[in-house]
């Protein structure tokens, strides 16, 4: 099996474990039992959890142009969003034009939501490329999504991180960040706030 499979597999594994395990002692009554697999099973369904970002919205980005080098060079683009619903909101189709001083970045995030991890994959694929990254996995709490994955940067196993945070009805911001040493330290490379437009 693919490093990048058994990762993901040990994420999906962890966060299922996490929210079905009980913590409530190993003296627990029938009952107790019963309330745990009814409150287990009651478990946030995050299939609507895109239905904020459906839309077209104006997107400021910043981008790290070396990560993990010790570079600290940034380089800026502005353009637009517009985010689709798939499958009943059970997917979503992104699509993302930006340019800057330092050319054009067209992209597309495909996210897929599976209702058994009730977890979501963010799978991107840039248009210089032509294939999809490997994906992230996680899902929301509170108003915060978190999203993990493993990629390969010049030659190296690195493991990401992508965070949605600051979801308001008219914006929220979008953050990437690279670990190259399994997670101690992590290098922000990616910052997109976006805005939404109205007609």
């Amino acid at each position: 099996m693919p490093t990048s499979t058994k990762f993901s597999t040990c994420v999906l594994v962890m966060g299922l474990l996490a929210g079905a395990v009980p913590l409530t002692g190993f003296s627990q009554t029938q009952a107790d039992a019963s309330k745990t697999k009814s409150s287990a099973t009651a478990q946030h369904d995050g299939q609507r959890d895109f239905d904020f970002e459906i839309g077209t919205w104006k997107t400021k980005l910043s981008r790290r142009l070396r990560p993990l080098t010790g570079s600290n060079t940034w380089v800026e683009y502005e353009g637009t969003t517009v985010v689709r619903k798939v499958w009943d909101g059970r997917a979503n189709l992104v699509e993302l034009e930006v340019e800057g001083p330092s050319g054009r970045i067209e992209g597309l995030s495909l996210r897929l939501y599976n209702p058994d991890a009730k977890q979501w994959s963010l799978n991107f694929s840039n248009s210089a490329g032509g294939t999809l990254s490997p994906p992230v996995y996680g899902e929301f709490k509170n108003g915060r999504g978190e999203f993990y994955g493993q990629e390969t940067l010049n030659g190296r196993a690195i493991l990401v991180r992508f965070v949605i945070s600051d979801i308001t009805q008219d914006s929220c911001r979008f953050e990437q960040a690279f670990s190259d040493d399994g997670g101690k330290t992590w290098e922000v490379n990616w910052v997109a706030t976006d805005t939404r437009m109205r007609d």
